[in-house]
C-alpha cells in the first residue's frame, strides 16, 4: 500500500478486533480480486469477520456506548431488469451528467466507479516509496509485468505507457527521492500510466476504453501547503486556450507541463507524454467505438482534470470523420484546480467530471478556502480577478466516513483522505437517505 503504517492506518471502531492473520505478500495488492482484498485490509487492521451477505449497519442509539454497532438484515430487494454495461456506458460516462445514477446510486455504475478507483490505487501499490531503495520514486514493476505483479490480469487492460514528471519543481512532499548516491534518476518521478482495454474487455464495455491513471499522495498532506495558491493563465504553458482569463493553480500547471530535457524519463513533459500516447491509441482504434477515461486521487485528481481538459481543448478527441470520442474524469478526493472561467470552459467543451469526496476531507476544500463556488455569486463576481479565487468543476458525489460503522468518526485528516476509505464508502453507499450496506463486502468478505 501507499499508506505509511506508522501514521496512516485507518481509524477503526474499537469493537472491531485486529485480525491475528497478516498478509505475507511481498508487494501490496490492489482490489481487483477478493484475495487481494484480504491482504490489503489485513494490512489496514480491518476486522476479518466474514459476512455471508450484505447487512445494513448502523450505530446503536444507546448514547452510553457509542461504539456499539447493531446489524439488521436489509430489506429484500425487488428483482429489477439486469443492466448491460455495453448498453449504458455512455450514461455512466457522464452523457447526462450522471442524472438519476447517484441518488440512489446505480449498482452497476457503482461497480464501474470502484473499478476506476482501483486503477488509481494501483499507482500507489506499484510506487516505490522506500527512500533506502535505489529505485525510490519509480514504479516497482516493468510495464509488461505491472498487471501480473499486482494481481490485475483479470482487469482486461494492457499498459501501453508509463508517465513521468520532473521533480525539479516546488512540490517536495509529492516527489520521493532515494538516499543512495547512485539512483535510477535524480530528476524524475513515476506518476502514472496509460492503458487500453483488450478485445474481450472492450466487448463487455461496449467500446475500446483508453484509461489514464495518475498517482497522487496519500501518506502526507503537506503538499497542500506546497501549493503556490496562485492562479495563472493556462495558455502560458502552450495549452491552446483562446481565453486568457481561464486560469489554473500554478503548481499543478508546472507539474503537468514542465520538463527536464537532460533526463531521459522527463525529457518530455507529462503533458507531451499523455497527448502523444492518446493520439497514437486513437489512431490505432480509429474504426472502433472509443472512450477516454481518466482517474486520479488527491494531487493525481488535479492532473486528471488538467489532462482531460487538455485533450478536449486541443481537439485530440475529434476524429477525422468528425466523430467526438467522449472524455470523462473520475476524480477521487481532488482539490480545486482553476477559477470560475476554467469551470465554464470545461463545461463548454463537454468534458465530463465526477468528483467523489469525503465531506470531512480537507483536500477538496483547497485551494481557495475563502473565495470559491460556495460563496454568493455577487461576491464571486467582485473577487473573480483575484489570484486565489477558485471553483470546483463537474458533479460531486459526497460521502461521509461517519456513516460507516467500520471507521472511527474522529479519524485524522490523512484517514479522511485515504483512497481505500473512499472505495469502502462507495461500496456501502446507496443514496443520501439510505443506510450503509456493503454491496460486495470488499473490506470484510473473502
Amino acid at each position: 500500500m501507499a499508506i505509511s503504517p506508522s501514521n496512516s492506518i485507518l481509524p477503526f471502531k474499537s469493537h472491531l478486533h485486529k485480525s491475528p492473520l497478516q498478509s505475507q505478500t511481498q508487494f501490496p495488492l490492489p482490489l481487483f480480486i477478493q484475495k487481494s482484498q484480504l491482504a490489503v485490509f489485513h494490512k489496514l487492521n480491518l476486522s476479518t469477520k466474514s459476512l455471508t451477505r450484505p447487512h445494513v449497519l448502523s450505530k446503536s442509539n444507546d448514547s452510553s456506548s457509542s461504539s456499539t454497532v447493531t446489524e439488521s438484515q436489509s430489506e429484500p430487494v425487488k428483482d429489477e431488469p439486469k443492466r448491460i454495461l455495453s448498453d449504458c456506458w455512455r450514461e455512466f460516462h457522464g452523457e447526462n451528467d450522471w442524472a438519476g445514477l447517484l441518488d440512489p446510486i446505480d449498482p452497476l455504475f457503482r461497480s464501474e466507479l470502484i473499478r476506476y478507483g482501483e486503477m488509481a490505487q494501483a499507482c500507489y501499490d506499484a510506487f516505490d516509496f522506500d527512500p533506502f531503495s535505489k529505485y525510490c520514486g519509480s514504479c516497482r514493476f516493468t510495464r509488461r509485468e505491472f498487471l501480473t505483479r499486482l494481481a490485475m490480469e483479470s482487469s482486461g487492460y494492457e499498459i501501453t505507457r508509463y508517465l513521468y514528471a520532473t521533480a525539479n519543481i516546488n512540490l517536495p512532499n509529492f516527489f520521493k527521492k532515494s538516499r543512495w548516491p547512485q539512483v535510477w534518476s535524480k530528476n524524475a518521478n513515476w506518476i502514472g500510466y496509460v492503458a487500453v482495454s483488450s478485445d474481450e474487455r472492450s466487448a463487455v464495455l461496449g467500446r475500446r476504453d483508453i484509461a489514464i491513471a495518475w498517482r497522487g499522495t496519500v501518506t502526507r498532506l503537506e503538499w497542500v501547503a506546497d501549493l503556490m495558491d496562485f492562479l495563472r493563465p493556462i495558455s502560458t504553458d502552450k495549452i491552446p486556450c483562446p481565453d486568457p482569463t481561464v486560469k489554473v493553480e500554478s503548481g499543478f500547471l508546472d507539474l503537468y507541463a514542465d520538463k527536464y530535457e537532460e533526463c531521459r524519463f522527463c525529457k518530455y513533459s507529462a503533458r507531451e507524454q499523455i497527448l502523444t500516447e492518446v493520439k497514437r491509441l486513437l489512431e490505432i482504434y480509429r474504426n472502433e467505438e472509443m472512450s477516454v477515461t481518466i482517474t486520479g486521487h488527491s494531487l493525481g485528481s488535479a492532473l486528471a482534470i488538467l489532462s482531460g481538459y487538455d485533450i478536449v481543448e486541443t481537439g485530440l478527441n475529434v476524429m477525422d470523420d468528425c466523430r467526438v470520442v467522449p472524455v470523462c474524469v473520475y476524480s477521487f478526493s481532488g482539490p480545486r484546480v482553476g477559477n470560475s472561467r476554467f469551470k465554464e470552459r470545461v463545461e463548454m467543451l463537454g468534458l465530463k467530471i465526477l468528483r467523489v469526496v469525503n465531506v470531512h476531507d480537507v483536500v477538496p476544500k483547497s485551494p481557495g478556502c475563502f473565495f470559491n463556488e460556495g460563496v454568493p455569486r455577487a461576491v464571486m463576481r467582485v473577487a473573480e480577478g483575484l489570484p486565489w479565487c477558485y471553483s470546483h468543476v463537474g458533479v460531486e458525489l459526497a460521502l461521509d466516513h461517519k456513516n460507516s460503522p467500520f471507521l472511527r468518526p474522529d479519524g485524522d485528516a490523512v484517514c479522511a483522505h485515504n483512497l481505500e476509505a473512499h472505495l469502502h464508502l462507495l461500496d456501502g453507499y446507496h443514496g443520501k437517505s439510505k443506510g450503509f450496506a456493503l454491496s460486495s463486502g470488499r473490506d470484510l468478505h473473502w
